[in-house]
């Protein structure tokens, strides 16, 4: 189990109704299937070995001794699987006769598991038949072997400390109170779950809301097996709902009314580091702890990730996203405004991205107060690298949006500067370039000053990652309203933007901004182009993005997002340029935290942000060296 990697599958057969010889032979060709394709853990469904619509046969002693002789045939017939595969079955103890899941590997019964709650209302009459196991704690011998049968066990790969397994029963999970709550706040990273949940108009969409919702809240994997059409009988349907969830994400779901297995690659080293962060994730320790152990086995990986991960990729979502995006850092400058009793802003445009963006919230949030947008002062400082192109197209967005605008040409400031630090104008290098950008956040300043107003800054979450940002110049502002906005986010925003200006000259503009190179126009242009790209220095912000997202959000160790990026952009991609890009992302990030130990305030938009007041606690002089010593 590779970085916490595991392969999961739901499913079933179709049912012969208490025909148990027949049912354990699909239980064995399913199990056999499921370990041809390297999964570890298999999940079937309720009462498969008897059908669970047998109702009063459940009393015959021919179904229940036939049960126990089947088992041990599974037992058999399995016991060189390196699977875990879960069953039910019903288990007489004492004078009651419970439903349960039973939990087997390698020949073992490792357990069993008996339903808590039992169905006995509208086309459920369960509790005809069997007895409620939230009290029962009993051993008792099947198959020649001594089990454990109660909720309160977790069965746990002594090999791989993430994988802790939980169950409950169909009805279960739709209780109030859940068995899989204290399963996992008892240390239980997976739990499945054996059902049969008849199928009504409705009752699918209200199934995947449910199982989604509780692997998020309990922050596990969720494998759902669900029995099928061969149980269809006199008034109910069953269609094979099979579903898969990891932490509220669904992996897989199965196609309704057919038979067979689903598949999925779980990762339960991010769900446990997800615990480990959440203060408010009790911890408990009174289930027992029951041990199997499972090979190593390294998967080759057949998960999605999205390479986008911070941009829905479903059109309609990405849309939404971006209005909800654009609201809240309308709305965080908008209480700034109030709060501070501001008047005035002042941003720079330089006919890019961030400060497009930057424009177009506060030109929102301006409109939203009822204030004049003529308070908005946009300000242009055309310096060595400026092309018309950029130039243009702030001018254009400053007129179109009705906002002050004003150019102050920084040339002939930073050529006086050069020499009053005796600095070569011909030197191009970081004190060059520097110059610049410390200017004209001074010329912002000071008009700010002027004006009696706030500098609005305008770089994103990704740039503040890589620390891409002359400090004490464009890294400085009084509020960062794309703060917390990645790169590859701005790009979508902005666009989401021009289509409310269908068929004005603002959507042309912004559409031409969207496709000129991202650069800080700090090194002189070369026949009117743009000779500084960024992406060209600090490498493809797709990726960079795709780094911070999955090494703030999950903590990933480097050789493990090194192999999902690998896994993700090995079509676009090389091996050597995903690393060398990956080495420089941590390289900066860890030097870089200087910068952001003191950025301004700007608005959370997403669940990864690095502001030093709230995400991302991180001393500036830690030591990298563990990270690249890994990628080596």
């Amino acid at each position: 189990m590779k970085d916490g990697f595991i392969r999961v599958a739901a499913g079933s057969f179709e049912v012969s109704i208490a025909n148990v010889k027949k049912n354990a032979q699909e239980i064995i060709r399913l199990s056999k299937e499921a370990n041809a394709n390297h999964t570890q853990v298999l999940v079937l469904n309720e009462l498969c070995l008897t059908g669970y619509t047998i109702e009063d046969l459940f009393f015959q002693k021919r179904v229940l001794n036939e049960s126990e002789t089947q088992l041990q045939y599974i037992l058999d017939e399995t016991k060189d699987l390196d699977t875990v595969i879960v069953i039910g079955m019903p288990l007489v103890i004492r004078n009651d006769l419970y439903n349960c899941a039973l939990v087997l590997h390698r020949g073992d019964i490792l357990g069993a598991v008996p339903k808590t709650y039992i169905p006995n209302y509208h086309e459920f009459y369960e509790g005809r038949h069997f007895k409620s196991g939230r009290d029962l704690d009993e051993y008792i011998t099947l198959c020649d072997q001594e089990i454990h049968v109660t909720t309160e066990q977790i069965f746990e790969d002594v090999n791989h400390p993430w994988l802790k397994i939980g169950v409950e029963i169909c009805e279960d999970v739709w209780a109030p109170h859940t068995p899989s709550t204290d399963a996992c706040l008892n240390g239980a990273t997976l739990i499945v779950n054996p059902s049969a949940s008849n199928n009504l108009t409705g009752k699918s969409d209200y199934r995947r809301s449910l199982i989604s919702a509780t692997s998020a809240r309990l922050v596990c994997g969720y494998v759902y097996s669900n029995t099928g059409v061969g149980e269809s009988t006199t008034d109910v349907v069953f269609s094979n709902h099979h579903l898969i969830y990891e932490n509220g994400t669904l992996l897989k779901e199965s196609t309704q009314y057919s038979t067979g297995l689903i598949y999925a690659d779980m990762d339960l080293e991010k769900i446990h580091t997800e615990r480990i962060e959440m203060t408010t994730y009790d911890s408990e320790d009174y289930f027992d702890a029951v041990p199997f152990a499972l090979d190593n086995e390294e998967l080759d990986l057949d998960r999605y990730y999205d390479p986008h991960p911070f941009v829905p990729s479903d059109k309609d979502k990405r849309a939404a996203r971006c209005e909800e995006v654009f609201n809240i850092q309308t709305h965080g400058l908008m209480q700034r405004l109030e709060a501070a009793h501001i008047k005035k802003v002042v941003v720079g445009m330089s006919g890019g991205l961030d400060s497009t963006l930057a424009l177009l919230v506060m030109h929102k949030a301006y409109k939203m107060l009822g204030r004049p947008v003529s308070d908005i002062i946009a300000v242009t400082m055309p310096c060595f690298g400026t092309t018309d192109r950029t130039l243009n197209n702030a001018l254009t967005l400053m007129k179109e949006l009705e906002v002050t605008s004003m150019t102050v040409n920084i040339k002939d400031a930073v050529n006086q500067h050069f020499k009053d630090i005796n600095h070569n104008p011909e030197v191009h290098d970081v004190t060059y370039e520097n110059c610049q950008a410390r200017e004209r956040t001074q010329v912002l300043m000071d008009i700010a000053n002027q004006a009696g107003g706030i500098v609005v800054g305008t770089g994103d979450l990704s740039e503040v990652a890589l620390g891409w940002s002359t400090y004490n110049g464009d890294h400085m502002s009084m509020y960062g309203v794309n703060v917390s906005v990645p790169k590859t986010l701005v790009r979508y925003l902005v666009d989401y933007v021009s289509t409310l200006y269908k068929g004005e000259v603002l959507e042309d503009t912004l559409q031409d901004i969207l496709h000129t190179p991202v650069s800080p126009e700090l090194l002189p242009a070369k026949d009117g182009e743009i000779t500084q790209k960024t992406e060209d220095i600090v490498g493809p912000y797709e990726l960079h993005d795709f780094f911070l997202y999955h090494h703030a959000r999950f903590h990933y160790e480097p050789q493990k997002l090194l192999r999902i990026a690998i896994h993700t952009y090995g079509d676009k991609y090389d091996e050597a340029t995903i690393k060398k890009w990956l080495t420089l992302f941590y390289r900066r990030f860890f030097t870089q935290q200087f910068k952001r130990s003191c950025i301004p305030d700007g608005p959370k938009v997403g669940s990864v942000a690095l502001s030093p007041r709230g995400d991302l606690r991180m001393p500036s002089d830690a030591d990298v060296s563990m990270w690249l010593d890994e990628l080596r």
